[in-house]
């Protein structure tokens, strides 16, 4: 059943901004800009479960720091990561940059939790986020999309570059892509540059995306999962569903990775 919001597409006439439609079964509600891509899923029984893959790989960043501080994401949709790390990460404040009201409007059909003293939401472009931002980052997470894809303020060599000097020493970006090989490793070279070669590529398992984790400095030694939940503050239950995907991690470590790594 499709439930009542804006049609595929719709756009009013002085708004720049597509608005998203929302598709319903009885086990989940599905955020789309238009039918060829789902930008968001949510379990209507377990609302902050990950229910992508690809949302269960950018949580390996916990793998390598159990307990940011400060974490920064490029997008909202349907809020799955936010869902998930407000529930889970209570020693982490989020900062969340969606650039569309259509989606920020759709916060609570997708139960994102209201804006708290761990948690904001800000209308903005996310290139601006981290070009103007005033504080920095332990991590930041990007997974932007609107209907031509992967907008182009946030493919630029100037927004990578941005996204360095916005994190911590040993800071992390974790970027989600659409595994498209024409244009794929022309951002992953952005990003490599701008990180001075200090990044690991993991494809989701259908191969439609690509996480891509760049470090700013030493690529870091992985944590336990019994680490990362102890350090965290997560449960074992929380904890349990990025275990597969902590592996697929540790994999594409071992495969791609030549140099050093430093100590956690």
């Amino acid at each position: 059943m499709k439930l009542p919001w804006p049609a595929p597409e719709a756009r009013d006439a002085d708004d720049e901004h597509v608005s998203p439609f929302i598709n319903e079964t009885l086990d989940a509600r599905t955020l789309y800009f238009s039918v060829s891509a789902i930008q968001s899923r949510m379990q209507l029984q377990h609302s902050d479960a990950l229910d992508l893959e690809y949302t269960r790989l950018m949580m390996g960043f916990l793998l390598f720091d159990p307990a940011p501080a400060q974490i920064a994401l490029i997008g909202l949709g349907g809020g799955s990561l936010v869902k998930f790390c407000h529930r889970h990460l209570p020693r982490s404040a989020l900062t969340v940059a969606e650039i569309n009201p259509h989606v920020v409007a759709l916060r609570d059909a997708f139960a994102v939790p209201p804006d708290d003293a761990r948690l904001r939401v800000i209308t903005c472009d996310g290139a601006h986020l981290v070009r103007d931002a005033r504080e920095r980052f332990d991590v930041l997470l990007v997974d932007g999309f609107d209907t031509e894809g992967l907008p182009k303020a946030l493919r630029s060599q100037r927004f990578y570059d941005n996204c360095t000097d916005v994190l911590q020493p040993g800071g992390l970006l974790v970027v989600n892509l659409h595994n498209d090989r024409l244009h794929c490793d022309t951002w992953v070279g952005r990003i490599r540059r701008s990180f001075a070669g200090s990044v690991l590529l993991v494809d989701d398992s259908d191969g439609s995306n690509r996480v891509v984790f760049a470090w700013k400095g030493a690529l870091a030694a992985p944590h336990s999962a019994a680490t990362i939940a102890r350090r965290a503050g997560m449960s074992a239950a929380a904890c349990e569903p990025l275990l597969p995907a902590f592996a697929r991690i540790q994999s594409a470590m071992g495969l791609q990775l030549a140099v050093p790594v430093r100590a956690g």
